[in-house]
Parts: C-alpha cells; structure tokens; sequence
C-alpha cells in the first residue's frame, strides 16, 4: 500500500476510535534529503507509527517530536540539516528538510475528584463543553456511569492512588472538589508532580490556608504551591453546584484560552450611526 494512502487511513481510523496521534509532514526540502516534501509520518501515543520521513535517526527525532507534541497539544517545525553526523546532524545526505508537526485528535482532559455534588456538576459541564472527563471517588456511589452517565473514565479509588491509574499530561485539568483538609495535604503534593496544565482545589480562604500551612511542613515550597488555584474558579458569588461548575470551568477556559477574567462590557461612546 502506498505510503501516504495508509497515512491517511490510519488517521481516519484513529479518528474513529478517538485515539489522538500526530501527523509529521515534510514541508520543504532543499538540496538531497531521503524522502521529498510531501512525505507523511503518522505516529500514535504508544510510539507505533505509520509512514515514513526518510528513517534513521532524524525519524527518530520527529517520533520524538510527535510524541511531545501529543502531549502538549502543540503545533511545531522541525528544521534538519544532513551535512555532518559527527556535528550532531541526523543524516549526511547533504540537503537541509523542515518537517510541521501536529497533533490530531488531541482532546483536553478534565480529572473530577470528588463525586459530591459539585463533582457531578462539574463532570456533566465539562463533558458538555467538549472535555474527556475522568470522574474519581473512593466511594462507588458517587464514581459510576448510572451516578454521571456518559463520562469517559469512573475511577474509584483512594486519592493517595490515583496517579496510579490515570496518565496525566499538560493537557489534563484537574479540579480536586474533595471532602475536606486531611484528603487535599496527601493528594496536593502527588499533584504537584503531574505536568498538569491546571490543579484548581475547592474549598474557603480559611481552608486553604490551613491547608498551605500543613503543606509546608511537609516541605513544599511558595513556588511549588503557587501552581494551585485555591480557592477554585472565578468569583461569581456562585452558591448551587452548577453554579460553582461554571466558576471552575470559567476559570480553565480563562487559562486554557489566555483570557483574563474581565468583563468584556464596553463603556466607550457608542459610534454614531
């Protein structure tokens, strides 16, 4: 099968099964290179692949790439000179090739802990707005398809095992919306080690203070704790649990997005008509 005809079917079959993968496209080629522009890689998230950009080391820079760039969520271009390998350079063809990788699929995750009712709330939001939603519980009641139906992951299990069983990368958002103190100093400090792009942790000023102390003691740092949005979300004067979801999902949209919380009301002079 053609090379580019079996790229393409397996993105279409991907795509089906809701797998994310990146696509690696030779843009440019200048002087002699092993495959031309045009060239496709497809490489899937357990590192398998289909397609070619002409093997050898610099594909294996460019499974790299299309890895992270699962990860991330982010577009890149690769640029590759073939001269000289003990310069460093992953071929000796002679030609330079620039390569645009992006991932497909990609889809954001939102890590719910804590099935309460603001849990719930917030998992049926997210799923709404087009997240891959994981809700987590230790109690079976409250982490269940007929509890939150239609989520795409139910994970009960005790916080302090969690990152046992869920891969998160920085396109995972986790709100923790947990039961009291004593769960968020056990479960803060294994999510401070994530490359999460959003850890929000429900709760009053009080009790995050309180929190931020206990966690100091065990040696975590201004720096470390400064990546945790606490009280969660934007400030609404929010009182039911959907309310309270749209103040968190305002918020990860806000970051997600790289808006700013401000209202967006002009109060200029309407132009004249």
């Amino acid at each position: 099968m053609d090379d580019t005809r079996a790229v393409y079917e397996a993105i279409i079959t991907a795509q089906d099964n809701g797998e994310p993968v990146a696509l690696a496209t030779i843009t440019a080629v200048q002087g002699s290179a092993p495959r031309h522009a045009g060239s496709k890689l497809l490489v899937r998230e357990d590192g398998t692949f289909v397609g070619t950009v002409g093997g050898g080391k610099m594909e294996s820079l460019v499974i790299q790439a299309a890895s992270a760039a699962l990860a991330d969520g982010q577009t890149r271009t690769l640029n590759y000179s073939l001269n000289d390998i003990e310069a460093g350079d992953p071929g000796v063809c002679g030609g330079t090739v620039e390569i645009f990788v992006e991932p497909l699929g990609v889809v954001p995750a939102l890590l719910v802990i804590g099935g309460g009712h603001v849990g719930k709330a917030l998992a049926e939001l997210g799923k709404w707005m087009g997240f891959r939603v994981l809700l987590s519980d230790d109690r079976p009641e409250f982490c269940n398809a007929e509890y939150a139906p239609g989520l795409d992951g139910y994970l009960v299990c005790k916080s302090s095992d969690l990152l046992a069983q869920v891969k998160v990368n920085a396109q995972t958002y986790i709100a923790a919306v947990t039961r009291g103190l004593p769960v968020d100093i056990d479960l803060i400090p294994a999510l401070l080690t994530t490359d999460a792009a959003y850890i929000g942790v429900i709760g009053s000023r009080r009790r995050w203070a309180l929190t931020v102390t206990a966690l100091k003691e065990r040696g975590l740092t201004d720096a470390q704790l400064s990546r945790v949005r606490a009280p969660i979300g934007l400030e609404l004067n929010a009182e039911t649990p959907k309310e309270i979801a749209i103040s968190i999902m305002a918020e990860i949209v806000m970051l997600r997005r790289g808006g700013d919380g401000k209202p967006m009301q002009w109060l200029g002079e309407m132009p004249k008509s």
